[in-house]
């Protein structure tokens, strides 16, 4: 399957506007088997599913990954 390089996701931010990170697809996979992308710092990861479903996952100890309200596919 052919997965898209890059997502956005966006978060509920309590300013104006949302908050948007940008993951990249990395050679790993998740417990369902689906890619895992994370952000330029390591530190957003999730595993996105084809139909973009996403599971957070948690880079460090005491993390907890809030679940984005969107998630686009980005083409670079």
């Amino acid at each position: 399957m052919d997965y898209p390089e890059n997502y956005e996701l966006v978060f509920q931010a309590p300013a104006v506007e949302d908050d948007v990170v940008v993951v990249h697809r990395t050679e790993r996979s998740g417990a369902g088997g689906y890619p895992i992308y994370e952000d330029d710092t390591g530190i957003v990861r999730a595993e996105i599913s084809a139909k973009g479903e996403v599971r957070m996952m948690a880079s460090g100890g005491h993390q907890a990954p809030g679940v984005p309200m969107a998630v686009r596919s980005v083409q670079h």
